[in-house]
């Protein structure tokens, strides 16, 4: 697949050559919830038929300030009371692709909690599963995409359901679904809880990796995930660098963190006239860790691929030439063959160069 892209309007409409030029860029995305990146209007369409929800509380979700809110609870919504058909995953899953691929993601590996929704839908994990990659196939056929279902654990439920979900998933295993993850509130489920669930999914042959030190939780919760739960990558993480020994360990192995520069703890949590200065991602990036922007719940933060790439610039002081690393930190992080990253590497490269001096003429490439 090559990457021969033009600036949208809307992205060159913003009048800023960083946007433009992070909207053109071709990317990963490999840490964006499902239900998080669900449209306004589709929310409205399903939950008109199924209940459980109120238009109020809907718009309220989208509803966010300069302060963005947690997307918990449209995701419990979605989950209790509205996904009831294998379609509704389906429409979801290809909208999501849609608007991922209108910001030049190519390749993209998004979570879904099936616990929830195989309970109060009534139908099985393998009937939905289905509806979810027939709609990744069908867009990687129709825009050039190529998407991964990465099921996740959901931490606030029990350790045993955790372990039922890696066994459907080896009952009803398919390529497009790489791996496993772990998320919702951290402080409600350790890492350690899972460590069975785990060994299970390595030994069918699952990648891993788990949100940890996500809510200003302690490193140690960072550390059990690559110890005890010994995942290829760890999303979020901020919190490892409390740590000089683990920050280095982390560092010599080259291990992959997931960061969301839109994380909702920090804006709410960090003075305002501090917020870029003291975020954990700057630190991660002067430690030299290996960071990867991504966009997490778009619809529901209101932070598209591209605005998560231009604020690596614009708030935590990378140069337009440095997100070729960030780039590369994608490719070596995600789930994909061998001769696919090193293709797209070259071709991703060329892309960067011709970008760089499109946008950045006087800057020198690294």
């Amino acid at each position: 697949m090559t990457s021969t892209f033009v600036p949208s309007a809307d992205a060159l409409a913003q009048g800023s050559a960083v946007h433009a030029f992070c909207h053109a860029l071709p990317k990963v995305e490999i840490h964006c919830h499902l239900l998080g990146a669900i449209r306004q209007d589709t929310f409205h369409e399903l939950a008109r038929r199924s209940g459980g929800i109120s238009t109020e509380q809907i718009d309220g979700l989208f509803a966010h300030g300069e302060k963005r809110q947690g997307a918990i609870p449209g995701l419990r919504a979605l989950e209790n009371h509205v996904l009831r058909r294998p379609d509704d995953l389906y429409r979801l899953t290809r909208e999501y692709l849609e608007d991922a691929r209108a910001h030049n993601v190519l390749y993209t590996e998004f979570f879904w909690n099936p616990t929830g929704v195989v309970q109060h839908s009534g139908l099985s994990y393998a009937v939905l599963q289905d509806a979810i990659v027939q709609a990744a196939l069908d867009a990687e056929r129709d825009l050039g995409i190529v998407g991964r279902l990465v099921p996740a654990i959901d931490r606030e439920a029990p350790p045993q359901a955790a372990v039922e979900m890696v066994g459907w998933m080896a009952a009803a295993r398919r390529e497009e679904v790489p791996g496993i993850g772990i998320d919702y509130r951290e402080g409600l489920g350790a890492p350690e809880l899972f460590t069975q669930a785990y060994a299970d999914a390595r030994a069918a042959g699952l990648k891993t990796t788990a949100h940890a030190g996500e809510f200003g939780l302690p490193w140690t919760n960072v550390k059990t995930a690559l110890d005890t739960l010994q995942v290829d990558r760890i999303d979020h993480g901020y919190t490892a660098i409390d740590n000089p020994e683990l920050t280095e360990r982390l560092r010599k192995r080259g291990m992959v963190f997931t960061v969301v520069p839109a994380n909702s703890y920090y804006l709410r949590t960090l003075a305002p006239e501090r917020w870029a200065l003291d975020h954990p991602i700057r630190r991660m990036l002067a430690l030299g860790l290996k960071i990867h922007p991504n966009s997490d719940d778009p619809t529901l933060h209101n932070i598209t691929p591209t605005q998560a790439w231009a604020m690596m610039v614009e708030q935590f002081g990378c140069a337009p030439a440095e997100l070729r690393a960030l780039m590369h930190n994608g490719l070596d992080g995600a789930w994909i063959e061998t001769g696919r990253r090193e293709a797209w590497r070259t071709e991703w490269d060329a892309r960067f160069d011709q970008l760089l001096q499109e946008y950045f003429p006087s800057t020198p490439a690294l």
